[in-house]
């Protein structure tokens, strides 16, 4: 049974920081290209970023230079460090994947999701 757990969100003030984590079980997690979207109030979820099973990022227009994906094989592990966050970025965050050389799209149920803030 593939779970997923995401962690690391919390309050942060604009122009803050948080590095968000991944923790996924019952999968051959180095199979899987891997991916974080989002959920702002009211709004639909969004992709904001994915790797590759061999470390390669690609990003959303709206977070390049500030997000960072990166993922540990090793440790069934994947993390979205995020910088210079606004307003705009809060949302819950989620993780999913899909098999890698194939199409895009979200294989595995959702799960909880981690809440991130950003106000003053």
């Amino acid at each position: 049974q593939v779970q997923l757990v995401e962690s690391g969100g919390g309050l942060v003030q604009p122009g803050g920081s948080l590095r968000l984590t991944c923790a996924a079980s019952g999968v051959a997690f180095d199979s899987y290209d891997m991916t974080w979207y989002r959920q702002a109030p009211g709004g639909e979820r969004e992709l904001v970023a994915r790797i590759t099973n061999s470390g390669i990022p690609y990003y959303a227009n709206f977070v390049k230079g500030r997000f960072t994906i990166s993922r540990d094989n090793a440790k069934n592990m994947m993390y979205l460090q995020m910088n210079n966050l606004t307003p705009q970025d809060t949302a819950v965050y989620y993780c999913n994947g899909y098999p890698s050389y194939t199409v895009l799209r979200t294989t595995f149920s959702w799960a909880q999701g981690t809440q991130c803030t950003v106000s003053s």
